[in-house]
């Protein structure tokens, strides 16, 4: 099978902690070992957050903001392509296409962002449409998709299952500004929407749970492809 992870920077790194990645590591390596291909892609989390309310306090403007955001998730791809050594690539892919030669030659591809607007979550969607995945997995803080923001709401319930065109409407009426809890941001729903894609949202906090959803084991939400 063909897996590509989304893991969100407040997952992967929720602080600078050598062995929560390479608890990550050690998932993909299963997965490998197993006869899966994985790429893995990489958000910023809280670290990403700082400097870009850093940056603002001083007057950068939105675009310069998510560049510094990018950056601070290829520095984080680099500490999961340290921990995965040999068997990844040695620098993060910068685009869809290097991601998918490193692919074809037999290594990880690990990617962060790519270019301002597009958060981590899409450049997953878009590279698991460009090398043509199986499945796409979203490991989040959240342990799934809910009907209303679950922080907010104590009363919101978590669907098992979810066809991708109820999530588009769900999350195109969520509150999608920073600290919102949109399990997946409208731009990627979209492009999964359009890419036909199965995938699954969960809560990453536990890297074997990855492992686990490949298996189809989990207890996050399946979005089912039209």
């Amino acid at each position: 099978m063909r897996v590509v992870v989304s893991v969100g920077g407040s997952v992967l790194v929720p602080d600078l902690d050598s062995s929560r990645v390479a608890g990550y590591a050690a998932a993909v390596e299963q997965l490998l070992d197993a006869g899966h291909e994985v790429c893995v892609v990489v958000g910023g989390g809280a670290t990403a957050r700082e400097y870009i309310g850093a940056a603002r306090e001083l007057g950068a403007n939105e675009t310069e903001l998510d560049h510094l955001g990018i950056a601070v998730t290829r520095l984080n791809a680099r500490l999961l392509i340290a921990a995965l050594d040999e068997r990844a690539v040695s620098a993060p892919a910068t685009d869809h296409g290097a991601a998918r030669t490193a692919l074809r030659r037999g290594d990880v591809p690990v990617m962060g962002g790519t270019e301002a607007g597009h958060t981590t979550d899409a450049v997953a969607t878009a590279l698991a449409e460009y090398v043509d995945a199986d499945l796409l997995v979203y490991a989040t803080s959240v342990p799934g998709v809910f009907d209303a923001d679950p922080e907010a709401d104590p009363e919101a319930t978590k669907y098992s299952r979810i066809g991708v065109d109820d999530l588009v409407a769900l999350v195109a009426e969520m509150d999608i500004d920073a600290g919102s809890n949109a399990p997946v941001d409208l731009l990627a729903t979209k492009l999964l929407q359009r890419a036909g894609l199965r995938a699954v949202v969960l809560d990453g906090s536990d890297p074997e749970a990855v492992v686990a959803a490949v298996d189809g084991d989990h207890d996050g939400t399946d979005i089912e492809p039209r």
